[in-house]
């Protein structure tokens, strides 16, 4: 996708906020123990995410990136963040990344607001949160704990030379009234703008009835599961403009961890399978007008399902800690198996190397590189039951 290959790769070749961008670089400059942790507020797709991997990146720190569904618990908060703050010495130079920390309040919410503010209250390491907005009562909390840096939508005339960079890098074009069009509806969202122009560039064109602003992945597979008809569970999908791979992980995520009987939970996983072959031969052949089937596929999974929730997939602590810090090897692993799967190494680790791991110790896989990972292997599946 356009918006992973032309993702920044440092902070100046961000676009707009220029004056939020030089508030975080020295915030991390002047970094000590105690320091406020950062608050970064705005609207969704104009870069929090980035410029936190970004500064990570710059400062030499080890990212932790969570979301709002991983900390809504008291539980999920020690099980969590409670082991960074307590071994800093040991994990090296951590830092903590939450997204969409407004959605942390909730039904779901058991505590973690409480307990996230007590953590940021003393932080030992470096804490980045960001939000879409922070005008909710239950914010307040979090508020009187941070510094506070706004974000605001990229204007029009940034979007539109910034959109016809990446056109003239792809060499393709859209005609003046497309480009109007796309930068318009993006609202802002310089993500959903390079989204929407691909898929017009490839032919294809989600034709949405306006009942759907852009949404993000948690509300969009809550509201998918929701919808009272086929037709509305279809513009949910359609506004979810997001990578098709992290659309796919949305909904297999979600469902894994559902309390589903095994009749549902198979057609589910069979559909999810069918799309995850069709991305698969797109990644592999480059051929991206294939994307227009995507939606296709996946509508295929709607039901009017109160069981399923998102849920973004979590490894255990241990695993997740020994990948994040302890993981040259499984790193070397991971590429040689994302490749062969036509996946991110990331995306690898994340949702396949734990069943890898459980296959081999019951014996029914065999890898030909096992000789090579095979202390590696050993010491991982010691970390499963």
């Amino acid at each position: 996708m356009w918006s992973e290959k032309y993702r920044p790769q440092i902070i100046s070749d961000m676009v707009g906020n220029e004056d939020a961008r030089v508030a975080i670089v020295e915030w991390f400059v002047k970094w000590k123990k105690g320091t406020k942790p950062l608050l970064l507020v705005g609207p969704p797709g104009i870069g929090k995410t980035t410029i936190a991997y970004l500064v990570a990146k710059q400062f030499g720190y080890d990212l932790i990136g969570l979301n709002a569904s991983d900390v809504r618990s008291k539980t999920r908060i020690n099980e969590i963040l409670v082991p960074v703050m307590n071994n800093v010495s040991v994990l090296g130079s951590p830092m903590i990344f939450v997204d969409e920390v407004d959605g942390i309040h909730g039904r779901s919410d058991y505590g973690g607001a409480s307990a996230l503010v007590d953590i940021l209250k003393e932080s030992a390491v470096p804490i980045v949160l960001a939000a879409n907005n922070d005008t909710s009562d239950k914010m307040k909390g979090v508020k009187k704990a941070v510094k506070i840096v706004r974000f605001k939508k990229i204007p029009p005339r940034l979007l539109r030379v910034y959109l016809e960079n990446i056109l003239k890098k792809q060499s393709v074009q859209l005609s003046p009234g497309s480009l109007i069009k796309v930068i318009d509806n993006s609202k802002g969202d310089i993500r959903s703008m390079i989204n929407l122009a691909q898929s017009l560039v490839t032919g294809f064109n989600p034709q949405t009835d306006g009942s759907f602003e852009h949404v993000n992945v948690e509300d969009g597979v809550n509201a998918f599961f929701k919808a009272n008809s086929i037709e509305e569970a279809r513009g949910v999908l359609y506004s979810m403009q997001i990578d098709p791979r992290e659309k796919i992980n949305s909904f297999y995520s979600s469902i894994i961890t559902s309390n589903l009987d095994y009749s549902s939970l198979a057609k589910y996983l069979e559909t999810l399978s069918e799309a995850d072959m069709l991305f698969g031969k797109i990644m592999k052949t480059q051929n991206w007008r294939l994307l227009r089937y995507l939606n296709d596929i996946l509508i295929k999974l709607y039901q009017n399902d109160e069981r399923i929730r998102y849920s973004q997939y979590n490894l255990s602590w241990p695993l997740l800690n020994r990948i994040r810090w302890d993981g040259a090897k499984i790193k070397s692993m991971s590429s040689v198996m994302a490749k062969k799967l036509h996946m991110s190494s990331s995306a690898f680790v994340t949702l396949c190397f734990p069943f890898v791991l459980s296959c081999i110790k019951n014996k029914t896989l065999k890898l030909d590189m096992e000789e090579t990972f095979g202390d590696v292997i050993e010491k991982e599946m010691k970390l499963f039951p």
